[in-house]
């Protein structure tokens, strides 16, 4: 047998202000934790539990080897039809030596064990395998084994190199760890301590957790007179909310950092139990580690690690600040990795907010900017390609992206919502019962800020979560005398970037020359979106996003004539299907046209898509009024949206302000459309038309008439409807949709296809 010796030479560790710096640096500089075998290969099956036994004692005996035998035992149920189940198993790391129980033989290659079971297993049934297997003597970077020292560190996928499992944060279990030391070592794991029996100079540990964890958060720590700490913690507003919350540490740290953590532990316990509901897990703990967990912390379930004397109060909000966002609710894929690191890092400031006031919430958020902005690599955070393909450490943990752009997000939500809906929608998201013990994608957090809200805020999630970079805006403003005491200010809202617009409320602040001044917030939904606003004194000042909230962003301001075209009225009126447009300008200059947009109005989604209907030559430059009139015809009975587009001989543009009209014959008929798309993914649209008011009932039913969808059930007038479906929440088949009404019913054929 070979032994393997080496020289521990500690490394230089930089010093950061914030916990989310300290994570993201170790994340960073882990090495080995990426494997990308076998992406492709299917996952028919739930893990529910794995029951380790493991003999570590010779671990922390001189020379230390890394090898240990054990055995794991993984119940699971079957979610289809199978003979066999795939597991990961790093080759260089774990040697298989049989299986029981349901396993009848194995092969182990190219870093995947598959397992053959004694006969075919039908969906929903239940079944255990027990793997016998021994961890090699080898350095692998997720078994740490040095100086009567063990740890395992395994974010994102290294949890493959020392227990055979599912390695996907997207199945959870249950664990049950039972390990033999030494007497002379106290050792942590995730849950509670179910038992340690001491016998002889052995003693054994078995820690349990009753609530799923990942297995990338599966942590075992321990060492040879390791000393222990325990606070135990009862929330002020809830006594029936009591845990411990035990404290690993190592002879010769700062006890003064260690008890000054010890006392903050208890008010940011409050803080979060507070924000995002109790505090999810029967105890909790932090453990400082020794110079091989060189940086920062690992957020593993219950049992937190921290390099050695690292007891940094930002640190410690961000990893605790997991335990809510990460280990109750994991990330179910890489690409929703937002969901872990944007939330931690974002309770850094919560906690610096309840501290010091707003005033430190925003020089947090401030400073998580400026790391944006002054490093962006330039992609989004999330890339759907990374749920099937775990991109590299330096992609995954990027600090400008999966960390500081991510907090500034979450500030950005903040502003958008107000207080009161952002913090009830995140304290909605921590306890819904779909996602909490359980994985999300953040799709799950987009649903349920739609619910709480009432509203639809996919477009915000696309901009900043699902598209790179930020608004580069270039503002223009005007000041013009109307007369009579009153002056007219505008804004026109403009931003030169490629790609997406970024719609936003945007806050303005304008200033007086009799010293006073007042702030407006709009919402620019379009760029060169022009506001106006009339005063009974004279302007002198202006400046966007005083406060600035809007934190991510470049912006300048630029003074300009007023406006040349002004728009005095803008009329409709309606004959059967023919809607006419009357306006009026009291000046123009340099008009070259405009151009008449229409959308269908859907109070649904609220979503507009404009078609250009015709055009109107515009007068050139006249100091006269001059009036317009444009014709449309309606295809169908419904309501419609108008709007001028006023373009110069230089090619600006402005938009008018917009109409809503109803128009066209009513239908004399019911019907239901094939819906449109289909097959799709995630959404399609169903139209159907109305010849009368009536109750309408619109759901979706699967194959067995069991209903998986309410889309509307309402009092409609007639007309032509469209609804939206999201099929985000059902799984890949064929449904049926179906509209029910007073007098008709009909129904329609979907496919979803994922």
């Amino acid at each position: 047998m070979l032994i393997f010796t080496f020289l521990l030479i500690p490394q230089e560790r930089p010093e950061f202000d914030k916990g989310s710096e300290y994570c993201s640096h170790k994340k960073i500089n882990t090495p080995g934790t990426i494997s990308t075998e076998f992406a492709d290969i299917k996952h028919t099956y739930d893990a529910l539990d794995y029951k380790l036994d493991l003999n570590l004692y010779q671990n922390f005996i001189s020379p230390y080897p890394k090898n240990f035998t054990g055995s794991v035992v993984i119940k699971l149920k079957v979610d289809s039809t199978l003979s066999s189940i795939p597991l990961h198993a790093v080759n260089t790391s774990l040697q298989v030596d049989s299986v029981r129980m349901a396993g009848v033989s194995f092969t182990h290659s190219s870093n995947m064990l598959n397992v053959t079971l004694d006969r075919t297993y039908a969906p929903g049934e239940t079944l255990e395998v027990k793997i016998y297997y021994q961890h090699k003597n080898v350095t692998d970077n997720a078994l740490y084994v040095s100086n009567g020292f063990l740890f395992t560190d395994c974010e994102p996928e290294g949890a493959r190199k020392w227990f055979p499992c599912w390695d996907k944060p997207s199945d959870k279990a249950t664990t049950n760890l039972r390990v033999k030391v030494p007497a002379t070592v106290k050792f942590g794991s995730n849950g509670r301590l179910a038992d340690s029996v001491r016998t002889g100079d052995t003693i054994y540990y078995n820690w349990i957790s009753r609530d799923p964890v990942a297995t990338y958060l599966v942590v075992m720590t321990g060492k040879v007179n390791y000393n222990l700490d325990i606070v135990n913690y009862t929330n002020p507003n809830n006594p029936s909310e009591s845990f411990p919350i035990r404290f690993y540490w190592n002879t010769g740290e700062s006890q003064t950092n260690l008890n000054s953590m010890k006392t903050k532990i208890i008010p940011m316990t409050t803080l979060f139990s507070n924000l995002f509901g109790p505090h999810p897990f029967e105890k909790n703990g932090f453990a400082t580690l020794n110079n091989q967990f060189t940086w920062g912390g690992m957020e593993n379930q219950t049992l937190t690690s921290l390099c050695p004397n690292c007891w940094s109060e930002y640190l410690v909000a961000h990893e605790y600040a997991h335990q809510w966002f990460g280990d109750m609710i994991t990330c179910a894929t890489w690409a929703d990795i937002f969901l872990n690191e944007g939330f931690a890092t974002f309770s850094e400031a919560l906690w610096a907010e309840s501290t010091g006031g707003y005033p430190a919430y925003k020089s947090n958020i401030q400073s998580e900017a400026n790391s944006y902005m002054g490093s962006n690599p330039g992609w989004a955070i999330s890339n759907p390609s990374w749920a099937v393909t775990t991109p590299s450490t330096n992609t995954l943990f990027n600090y400008a992206i999966t960390y500081a752009k991510g907090a500034c997000v979450l500030h950005l939500l903040r502003y958008t919502l107000g207080d009161t809906l952002f913090f009830r929608s995140i304290k909605n998201y921590a306890n819904d019962p779909n996602t909490k013990y359980k994985s999300a994608v953040i799709a799950d957090l987009i649903n349920v800020i739609n619910q709480t809200t009432g509203s639809d805020y996919n477009w915000f999630f696309n901009q900043w979560v699902f598209a790179p970079n930020h608004p580069l805006y270039q503002n223009n403003y005007f000041f013009s005398n109307q007369g009579g005491g009153n002056w007219e200010v505008g804004f026109i809202a403009k931003q030169s970037q490629s790609g997406i617009y970024f719609q936003m409320p945007l806050e303005i602040k304008i200033g007086f020359t009799t010293g006073s001044d007042t702030t407006v917030r709009v919402f620019n939904s379009q760029n060169n979106q022009m506001f106006l606003f009339t005063f009974n004194r004279q302007p002198n000042s202006i400046v966007f996003d005083p406060n600035n909230q809007i934190i991510i962003k470049d912006a300048s301001l630029t003074q300009i004539a007023p406006v040349p075209v002004e728009l005095t009225s803008f009329t409709s009126s309606v004959d059967g299907k023919v809607v006419t447009l009357k306006w009026s300008t009291a000046t123009e200059i340099n008009n070259k046209e405009f151009i008449v947009e229409r959308s269908a109005y859907n109070s649904e989604s609220g979503l507009k898509k404009w078609t250009e209907r015709g055009k109107i030559t515009g007068r050139g430059t006249q100091a006269s009024p001059n009036n317009y009139l444009f014709m449309d015809a309606v295809e169908s009975y419904g309501k419609y949206i108008y709007r001028l587009k006023q373009i110069d001989l230089d090619g600006t543009s402005e938009y008018s302000q917009e109409l809503l009209v109803e128009a066209g014959e009513i239908p004399s008929d019911f019907s239901l459309e094939p819906n449109y798309p289909n097959p799709f993914n995630p959404s399609t649209t169903i139209r159907f038309t109305l010849p009368a008011a009536t109750k309408i009932h619109l759901a979706v039913y699967n194959l067995l008439g069991e209903q998986v969808a309410l889309i509307d059930d309402q009092y409609l007038e007639p007309g032509v409807y469209e609804r939206y479906f999201s099929a985000e929440n059902v799984s890949s088949g064929t449904y049926l949709y179906v509209l029910r009404t007073s007098e008709h019913s009909a129904a329609g054929k979907m496919n979803v296809l994922k």
